[in-house]
């Protein structure tokens, strides 16, 4: 077991006008080699809750451990804690400030006092796991585009070998194509490192994709605590805090609804997909290609109601044929 929250509480300005309880009554287990998806709308505790894991804010009342070890005991070393847990903010390319990407990922290494060797060492295979190419190694970090600025800062983290990351929507900001690449080669780091990864984000599309786990924040408390499958089954929950689930969930819904003989808790495109020919009876080699394309494409977020008509009249249709093929005679 990584990390544990006992009973914590976080209060904001306490003993003024100005109180806010943050974080109430958390208790929470995260273990080796997960991978997390923390989720929760503006304001719910989600970064406060974050922060808490390093040791960056003190919890007002409540423990946490790090590995059976009380974080907040007078011998223990945040120092450590700190190197063990890395952090990676919300735009951390605005902490880039060194003359070159290499300088500038070798920067938390160094501060843990390894030789420059180690240090060169520790930053070209973080450098090479976020993907960054050699080529713009000794440039200028600010002469890289948005997202190889997010690959160089993320570097810089992983550089430090932590045995969790922690993850402040990375991929905010990002065109598509960028926001894929960033949490491919995260999902890559973690499958090959099996480090802890905690993912804070707003897509629930993103979270469905990656995560094993995801944590739902409301108002400072854990509302829900499950796999993605079960979390995402309570989307009218969801909904009523200001949440949602990936849209390809209520296009299933909507195909059961109709009739459709599909399943419950699809939560990704990849399930939607199989789950869709498979109730068609459609092989993927029908004459309908646009209608395979568009199942296939992998757009979950501009899945819409024109797309649900062309499943509906598909079948329609493949229903029609196989009345004629039987003998039948359709009631139209």
């Amino acid at each position: 077991m990584a990390l544990r929250l006992e009973h914590v509480n976080y209060i904001y300005s306490p003993d003024t006008a100005f109180k806010k309880q943050a974080l109430d009554d958390v208790n929470l287990e995260i273990n080796d080699g997960e991978f997390i998806g923390l989720i929760g709308h503006t304001g719910s505790g989600k970064s406060t809750l974050i922060q808490h894991f390093n040791g960056l804010i003190r919890a007002t009342s409540g423990a946490i451990y790090y590995n059976d070890k009380n974080i907040y005991d007078e011998k223990f070393s945040m120092k450590n804690l700190r190197a063990k847990i890395g952090l990676v903010f919300q735009y951390p390319e605005h902490q880039l400030f060194e003359v070159t990407v290499m300088k500038d990922v070798c920067f938390g290494p160094s501060n843990l006092g390894l030789s420059e060797e180690e240090c060169q060492k520790r930053a070209k295979e973080a450098l090479t796991m976020v993907g960054l190419k050699e080529k713009y190694w000794n440039k200028s970090p600010f002469e890289l585009s948005g997202g190889q600025k997010r690959r160089a800062a993320i570097a810089g983290v992983i550089a430090m070998k932590p045995e969790m990351l922690i993850l402040d929507e990375p991929t905010a900001g990002l065109d598509p194509k960028g926001r894929n690449d960033i949490l491919d080669q995260i999902k890559k780091l973690h499958d090959e490192s099996h480090m802890t990864v905690v993912l804070v984000s707003h897509s629930m599309e993103d979270v469905a994709k990656y995560v094993g786990r995801i944590i739902v924040m409301n108002h400072g408390k854990v509302l829900f605590d499950d796999t993605p499958k079960e979390v995402f089954k309570h989307y009218k929950t969801l909904e009523s805090v200001g949440l949602a689930a990936p849209q390809v969930t209520y296009l299933m819904d909507m195909l059961k609804k109709d009739g459709f003989d599909v399943p419950d808790q699809v939560t990704t495109v990849e399930e939607a997909k199989s789950a869709i020919l498979k109730c068609l009876g459609y092989d993927q080699k029908g004459s309908n290609a646009d209608l395979h394309e568009n199942i296939c494409a992998g757009h979950s977020e501009e899945i819409n109601t024109k797309e649900f008509k062309d499943i509906k009249e598909f079948k329609d249709t493949r229903d029609l044929e196989n009345i004629k093929d039987s003998g039948g005679e359709s009631n139209d």
